[in-house]
């Protein structure tokens, strides 16, 4: 990728595509920063407590390594980076907003984090649904209005109803690869995965206490 490139960044809450949209941009030849988790063994560390202020300080000099990023925090700081990383192209991955509550609830369902504490003001969606629901639509509402007078620098993509290569290589300037587009991360393949793990282990575990039989 050409240095002089703007950089990507994907604005969509988590569970609109965001996984699938990273390999989408690595497979253009984006180098993909992608998000980062806080206070988790393969993240970032902050003391406590955990701000807007000190999670930007770290995403802003993330933002200068790569090209393009998508997950948290990117959501939360549209306007920050526009401002740090003038050109930049931006793209807001949407899916309907009951599907994609009930995305959210199944999968991270009463397990806390820090992002949704700083992004939602509740640390899990599972009890909290109607606030998820409003931040979520209040989200999409205030990044189609801050780029209502620039419509070359915000794509709004929705990938279960169907777009992928056309929408974003048009948008990118980009030539469409001859591979399908990547759909990664969805509920039903990442259950079906822990299935056949499990099938697996059971498997092992009850050839271990199968007892040879006698001739």
């Amino acid at each position: 990728m050409q240095s002089e490139s703007p950089k990507v960044f994907v604005i969509g809450m988590q569970k609109t595509g965001t996984t699938s949209m990273g390999e989408a941009l690595a497979r253009l030849g984006y180098r993909n920063g992608g998000g980062f988790r806080i206070n988790h063994p393969r993240g970032v560390q902050i003391d406590e407590p955990i701000t807007r202020e000190k999670v930007w300080a770290i995403a802003k000099e993330r933002a200068a390594l790569a090209d393009a990023f998508e997950d948290n925090p990117w959501p939360m700081f549209f306007r920050e980076v526009d401002a740090a990383f003038p050109g930049s192209k931006f793209i807001l991955t949407e899916r309907p907003a009951a599907e994609w509550l009930k995305s959210v609830v199944r999968h991270f369902a009463d397990n806390p984090s820090p992002y949704a504490k700083l992004i939602y003001g509740v640390d899990q969606p599972r009890g909290n649904e109607p606030r998820y629901l409003e931040v979520y639509q209040q989200h999409s509402a205030e990044v189609r209005a801050y780029f209502a007078k620039r419509p070359r620098d915000l794509l709004i993509l929705d990938l279960e109803g169907g777009n992928g290569w056309p929408e974003l290589c048009g948008f990118l300037g980009r030539s469409i690869p001859s591979t399908p587009f990547p759909h990664m991360n969805r509920a039903s393949s990442r259950e079906a995965k822990q299935k056949s793990t499990f099938r697996q282990w059971r498997k092992k575990i009850s050839d271990l206490f199968v007892r040879p039989r006698r001739p």
